[in-house]
Order: structure tokens, then C-alpha cells, then sequence
């Protein structure tokens, strides 16, 4: 507003417009240049166009270039290789930039990825199968994200960060032809002028005003035409390096995903392996269902001989869960300390008793023992079925064989439950069954079926 207000008052207002005069008018535009370039030097010094270290001079001649009333030297080819080297700077500073982020996102997902797998580690129990074999992968996995973004470190970002640090000096230079052109400029204006000017002409002046005219042109030539040749080279390799830096970046993403791949591949494995383990039973807690031992009703008792008589050819055999039946059942000599002279009357009233108590007992404790170890579920059928058929189920979902003793069906087999040949044997969730249709028999997962 200053130099608008000064230059509108040196001029005198519109009176200016009506001046013939083209000397005095140049004169006029000349001392407006001054006053304007004296109070705006600091406002135009901040722009890009323009260096702090512009001189006056260069500053009166670039108005002078802009108002119109001096030429400039042209040249478009240049302009033409200034516009791609900023198009090329701007593409290698936003490539440079999101590198960057993604290099930090990267070592992020490492980390996450690491401690992920502690994680498992420690939470994956030692007596589980594959414990081992867990703890090798997850140090591979770490071993493949440490390789990844090392290449990508070494690789790609630094020959980028290269590439990209050629533009800033670039730039300077570019600035300094800048500047060079303005003071070819305006050598050549002051050389016409005293040229143009024969009644003030001074040969000493003209001379000195031809050599710097000839300096001047020869450091702007000499920065032109380097940068003639460099700007077109530097703007061709943009082809070469992206090429470069993008196969490097992708063969690293494509080694490390197909081995991460790998390392997935065997950890789902053990997980797998795990799983079916975990069917069969191999981590369930099996509850313990023996009873204790009976008390003697006796305190003095110290020891409880079986009496059973030799002659009885019937020998059941009684399981921990019959236990006190049988003892509750059989006649037996109790010694301690005050047993009575009564011990052969004893003897031979066991030796007369009939056998046919332990029998019966016998059979009620091996049904019992049947019903314990093969719990019949709710809603199956236990009547009108073949001997040695406990209930039937239906499959619900298909199963196929791991092991040579299992069994195979589809959906909708039918299938017959029978006692296991060696009732320790038994996993928990399995049972035995023989497949209707085809016969044959083997274990199967009791949670694939349905009773019937």
C-alpha cells in the first residue's frame, strides 16, 4: 500500500496519462522502480522466485520485466525441462514419503508379529505335541521379518533416499541460472542504453559496459548449457531407478510372504495335530471314580482274611467298584487282639454256606459296571436290538479314519454301539461301533452322531 500511495503521488494522480513526453515518461517509471523496490525489498525477498541475497539491481530488473517495459531473455526448451524436473521432484519426494511410512508400518507389524508369538509360546503347554516344533517356527517367522525389513532398509529406501537428494542440489542450481539470466539482462540494458544515447556517449563506459555485457552472458551461457544436458539425463533415469527400486521391493515382499507362507503352513499343522488329539481325549482331566476303602466297623481290627471256602468252583471276578458288596457279602475271620477260641466253629460254618450269593452278586456288579463305563445317553433305544448292541447312533457329520483301529462314515450312516474287547482300551468322547451295511468296526467320535 506504501509504494502504491508513493507511486500514485510522484506521478501526480491521472494528470501522468496526458504526458507526450516518452522520455519523461520512461524517466518516471524508472524512479517509480526504485521507490517500489526500496519499501517492498523485504516483502519480495521471502518469495521463491527471488533469493535474500538479491541485490536492487536484480530487483529493478525484474519488475522492469514483469511492468513490461524491458525483455527478457527466453527460452522454452529450458522451460520445458524446468517443468519435468518439478514433476519429477514432486513424484520422487511423495514416493520418498509414503516409503517411509510404510517401512515404519512394517517394523510395527514386526514387533506385533513377535510378540504374538511369545505369547503362544508361553500359553502353549509344554506336555502338548508340537510344543517344540511351535517354538522353531515362531523363530523362523521372526527370522524372515527381520530379513524383510533389513532389504527394505538397505534395498530400496536408501538408493531412494539417493535418487531423491539429487533434486535439492538440482534446484540450486537451476536458481543460481536464474539469477545469472537477470544479471545478463540487465547488463544488456545498460549496454543498449549507452549505446542508445549519442550525445552522452562515453567510450570508457561503453568498454567497461561491453565486458561486463561479455561476463555476464558467458557464466549464464556456461550454467545454461550444463543445465541443458543435466535436466533431460536426470529426468530419463527416473525410468532406470523405478524399475530398479520396484523389482528389489517386490521380489523382497514376494521371498518373504511365500516363506512366511511356509512357516503358516507348518503352524496350522500343529494346531491341527492338536486338535485331533483333543478329540480322542489325550488332555482331558479323567475323573476318579474308585471308591475308597470301608472302614472296619471294628477299631480293633487289623486285618480281614477271605475265608472262601476251596471247594467252590465259582470264582467271580470283582472289580474296585463291587468291592464292598462282595465283602459285605462274604463271611470272613476278623483277628486281633480279643478274638475268641470260637475261630474253628467259624471256619467250618463258611466252609458249609452255598455259593449261589456270590453268583448273583457277581452278575448284578458286571451289569453295574457295564452301565458305568458305557453311560447310555438320553432318548436312545436299548430294546428289540441284536446281543452285545448297546444302543445305535446316526451320523450327523462325516468322519474319515486316521488310524488303522477308527472307523469311517458319511452323513447318515447307522451305527451300532457295542462294548470295546478291552475295556482299557476306552478313550473318553470315543466309542466302538460296528456300521450297519458294510459291517465293519472301530472307534469313532461320539460327538460326530446322534442316538437313535
Amino acid at each position: 500500500m506504501r509504494a502504491r500511495a508513493c507511486a500514485f503521488a510522484y506521478l501526480g494522480g491521472a494528470d501522468f496519462l496526458s504526458v507526450d513526453n516518452e522520455w519523461f515518461k520512461g524517466f518516471i517509471v524508472r524512479r517509480i522502480v526504485h521507490c517500489v523496490v526500496f519499501l517492498s525489498f523485504h516483502s519480495i525477498s521471502d518469495t521463491h522466485d527471488l533469493p535474500c541475497s538479491c541485490t536492487s539491481s536484480h530487483l529493478t530488473q525484474l519488475f522492469l520485466q514483469n511492468l513490461g517495459k524491458v525483455d527478457r531473455t527466453a527460452d522454452d526448451i529450458f522451460d520445458e525441462h524446468l517443468q519435468n524436473f518439478m514433476r519429477q521432484q514432486n513424484a520422487a519426494n511423495r514416493l520418498q514419503k509414503e516409503f517411509n511410512n510404510y517401512i515404519r508400518c512394517v517394523r510395527a507389524v514386526q514387533a506385533a508379529s513377535k510378540t504374538l508369538m511369545d505369547s503362544l509360546n508361553e500359553i502353549y503347554e509344554s506336555q502338548w505335541t508340537g510344543h517344540d516344533l511351535l517354538y522353531v517356527q515362531a523363530q523362523n517367522l521372526d527370522m524372515l521379518w527381520q530379513d524383510f525389513t533389513h532389504k527394505l532398509a538397505d534395498q530400496v529406501l536408501v538408493p531412494l533416499n539417493t535418487y531423491q537428494s539429487q533434486f535439492p542440489e538440482m534446484r540450486k542450481k537451476i536458481d543460481k541460472r536464474g539469477r545469472k539470466l537477470v544479471d545478463y539482462d540487465s547488463q544488456r540494458h545498460n549496454f543498449q542504453s549507452l549505446q542508445c544515447n549519442p550525445r552522452k556517449r562515453d567510450e570508457l563506459k561503453v568498454s567497461k559496459g561491453k565486458e561486463m555485457l561479455e561476463e555476464a552472458k558467458r557464466t549464464y551461457e556456461q550454467l545454461n548449457s550444463e543445465l541443458h544436458d543435466e535436466l533431460p539425463a536426470l529426468y530419463d533415469s527416473r525410468v532406470l531407478f523405478l524399475v530398479t527400486n520396484l523389482q528389489t521391493l517386490f521380489a523382497a515382499e514376494q521371498v518373504f510372504h511365500s516363506e512366511s507362507a511356509k512357516v503358516y503352513s507348518e503352524l496350522e499343522a500343529i494346531v491341527d495335530k492338536l486338535a485331533n488329539e483333543s478329540q480322542r481325549g489325550s488332555y482331558t482331566l479323567k475323573k476318579n471314580t474308585e471308591p475308597q476303602s470301608p472302614k472296619s466297623p471294628n477299631a480293633n481290627s487289623a486285618l480281614i482274611i477271605n475265608t472262601q471256602p476251596a471247594q467252590n468252583n465259582i470264582s467271580p471276578v470283582v472289580d474296585d467298584d463291587s468291592a464292598p458288596a462282595v465283602r459285605n457279602t462274604s463271611p470272613t475271620t476278623q483277628l486281633n487282639g480279643n478274638a475268641n477260641s470260637n475261630a474253628n466253629s467259624n471256619d467250618n460254618s463258611v466252609n458249609n454256606q452255598d455259593v449261589s450269593p456270590q453268583t448273583t452278586v457277581a452278575a448284578t456288579t458286571k451289569q453295574h459296571r457295564v452301565e458305568e463305563l458305557y453311560d447310555i445317553p438320553v432318548g436312545a433305544t436299548t430294546d428289540n436290538l441284536p446281543p452285545g448292541v448297546l444302543y445305535r447312533v446316526k451320523a450327523t457329520y462325516k468322519y474319515r479314519r486316521e488310524d488303522a483301529d477308527e472307523l469311517s462314515f458319511d452323513v447318515g450312516d447307522i451305527i451300532r454301539v457295542v462294548e470295546y474287547d478291552d475295556p482299557e482300551e476306552q478313550e473318553q468322547g470315543w466309542l466302538m461301533g460296528i456300521k450297519e451295511g458294510t459291517n465293519e468296526k472301530g472307534m469313532f467320535p461320539a460327538n460326530f452322531t446322534k442316538p437313535l
